[in-house]
């Protein structure tokens, strides 16, 4: 599983979770810092990313397309990384059941 970390997430948290997550990228790493939610949709959409964000419009838009791509919502409000690492590292099988279901879109952690 591929995750596509956005904006409002650090960038410091791929380094924590690459050993579950490989080939996960920031939108920073992939040149859509400050872009806007369509160019980034449309990037994990055509390189098999699951969206990971505590943006509510990524929420919309899944509701609103579906998927691909697959999105994580981050309910969490404003949280230190370590907190956005110990979820995504706690919920890694239940990420990886997400990523394989053909009907779920949207998976809410809080």
């Amino acid at each position: 599983m591929k995750l596509l970390l956005d904006e409002n997430l650090s960038d410091q948290i791929i380094y924590r979770i690459v050993d579950l997550y490989p080939d996960s990228k920031h939108v920073k790493t992939v040149a859509l810092t400050n872009t806007d939610d369509a160019l980034i949709w449309e990037y994990a959409k055509v390189n098999d990313f699951v969206i990971v964000s505590k943006d509510s419009d990524f929420h919309q838009r899944s509701l609103l397309y579906g998927h691909p791509p697959k999105f994580i919502y981050l309910r969490i409000g404003n949280s230190p990384t370590s907190k956005i690492v110990q979820i995504l590292r706690d919920n890694f099988d239940t990420l990886i059941l997400f990523e394989g279901s053909e009907t779920e879109s949207i998976l809410v952690l809080a």
